[in-house]
Order: C-alpha cells, then sequence, then structure tokens
C-alpha cells in the first residue's frame, strides 16, 4: 500500500509547542497566520514547504494589532476549517488562546515598530504595528524557525518585519512571497468575506492601478501620474495610493532609481483593503 501522508498535529499551549519543536530534524519554517486561511496563505504554505524540511503554521488572531472600534470580535475565525485546509501540508499548527499567549493584557514589556510603524497604514490605525511586531516577535521566538514567509500585499508590514528581525538580530530568514489575486486581479484577503459582489466588483480599482502603475515604469514621473490619476477617479475611498522608496518607506524622490513599492489603500464598502506592487525606475 501507498505510504499515507503525514497527518496534521494541532498544538494550543506554548509547551506543547516547544516539545514538538524541539523533535524536528532539518530546517523548520514558520507561516505566521490570523487563521481564515485561504489560498493566498495555502501559497505561503506551499512555498514553505519548498525552502523547509518542517513547517510549522500559527492561527491566532492578534488583539494588540486591533485599535478601538476595529473589527477583532468580528474578525473571521474557523479553527476546523482552518485545520481541514492545511491537513497534510503543514507538521503542527500552533493556536493558542489569548491567555496562552499574553498572561497579562495588555502585556507589560512589548515591541515597538518605530517611525516606521506611524506612517501609511500606522497613521491610520495608531498602535498597529506595535501589536504586530510584538506578536511576531513572540512567535518567531516560540517556533523557532530558520526562515519565516511573508506575503508582499501588506507591504509596510513585510518592510517593518524585516527591519524588526535585522534590528533585533533574530536570526531567521524572512522570505517574501507574491500577491495571490482571484481571477478577477483582486488581491487574496480574509476581508473580502465582507465584501457583497458589487463590493467586490468596485474594489478591482485597486489590482487596476497597480496595474496601470506597473505600465507607466520605468518612468518614475508616469507610475507616479498612474497613481495621481486613481486618486482624482475616487473610485473607491482611497487612503493613500503612493509610489515609496522602499528602504524608508518615504515617498521617492524625483532623483530615485531603483525599486518603487507602490502601496495602495482604501475602504469599500467600510472594508479596509491593500494591494501592493514593486516596480523598477530607471528613468524620470
Amino acid at each position: 500500500m501507498p505510504e499515507s501522508t503525514p497527518r496534521t498535529t494541532l498544538v494550543t499551549t506554548k509547551s506543547a509547542l516547544r516539545e514538538h519543536r524541539a523533535a524536528m530534524d532539518g530546517t523548520v519554517a514558520a507561516v505566521l497566520t490570523m487563521g481564515s486561511l485561504h489560498a493566498g496563505h495555502l501559497a505561503l504554505v506551499e512555498r514553505a514547504r519548498e525552502l523547509a524540511d518542517h513547517v510549522i503554521l500559527t492561527d491566532f488572531v492578534n488583539p494588540l494589532q486591533f485599535g478601538p472600534g476595529e473589527d477583532y470580535e468580528a474578525y473571521p475565525r474557523d479553527l476546523e476549517a482552518d485545520l481541514a485546509l492545511v491537513d497534510g501540508l503543514v507538521d503542527l499548527v500552533f493556536a493558542p488562546g489569548v491567555e496562552e499567549m499574553y498572561p497579562v493584557m495588555p502585556p507589560t514589556v512589548s515591541v515597538s515598530a518605530g517611525r516606521a510603524g506611524t506612517v501609511l497604514e500606522g497613521a491610520a490605525r495608531p498602535g498597529h504595528f506595535d501589536g504586530v511586531v510584538t506578536v511576531v516577535a513572540k512567535l518567531l521566538r516560540l517556533t523557532d524557525p530558520h526562515l519565516s514567509v511573508f506575503g508582499r500585499k501588506d507591504a509596510q508590514q513585510l518592510a517593518i518585519i524585516q527591519r524588526l528581525v535585522a534590528d533585533l538580530d533574530l536570526p531567521v530568514r524572512i522570505e517574501p512571497v507574491e500577491i495571490q489575486r482571484e481571477e478577477t486581479g483582486l488581491a487574496r484577503s480574509s476581508r473580502n468575506a465582507y465584501l457583497s459582489a458589487a463590493g467586490k466588483e468596485q474594489a478591482l480599482a485597486l489590482s487596476r492601478t497597480i496595474a496601470a502603475a506597473l505600465a507607466a515604469a520605468p518612468s518614475l514621473a508616469g507610475i507616479q501620474d498612474a497613481l495621481e490619476a486613481a486618486r482624482e477617479r475616487a473610485e473607491i475611498d482611497w487612503d493613500y495610493a503612493l509610489a515609496l522608496d522602499p528602504a524608508t518607506l518615504e515617498p521617492a524622490g524625483p532623483d530615485h532609481r531603483g525599486e518603487v513599492l507602490v502601496v495602495l489603500a482604501g475602504r469599500v464598502e467600510g472594508t479596509r483593503l491593500l494591494d501592493a506592487a514593486v516596480a523598477v525606475a530607471t528613468a524620470p
């Protein structure tokens, strides 16, 4: 008989996680999620499986990164469905409760994302990135991976986590993974579940704007003009549509050459959506 695919183990405590992690030989990759898994997460898992001998997936809705009036309680949770989706694809799922992760709430000691956490998404969601880097630092310490995969859609988050690892000398490699999209072009996100059919159609303004910005490269001014035109059309309630220097997260100046981080954020039917891409500017 053919060998059966190894089943995935669920653990909910830090002690059980440490026990299973200690038994893993070879390289380990971590996929950090807030659950409500979809095909975009599976792409992260697939990349992790390509790069490591073992994969640990974390499934935890982190209260520290939700601000007052945000959707922490409404955030979709379905651990049973998540487990079914990744069964046999990851070695271990770590799905702790809030008290397991944060015996004291709010935690007495936490991590700050610095100035990079106060601009763009951070300006709209004060304290959000401090919550992100605190939980990421904890989960990377607990899972002790050789590498961890993150999607490019949350471009600011990816940049900040790369700085977290570098600035705190965490012994892990951050591996970016390209954005996964619906057939329509809409970037996959757990938040898409909040949208009606009409809302999903309206949200395609983000992917159209990304396509226009990429088509305008290698001209930096062309990229910036494409983003300005999208803001003026106001097909969605834009928070920002910007071309940034990826090293500083500041707007790319007229003399900037090289990679340009195109970042979009806006609201459709009250739901905040993101999209991003990396263009290359070699001309004014």
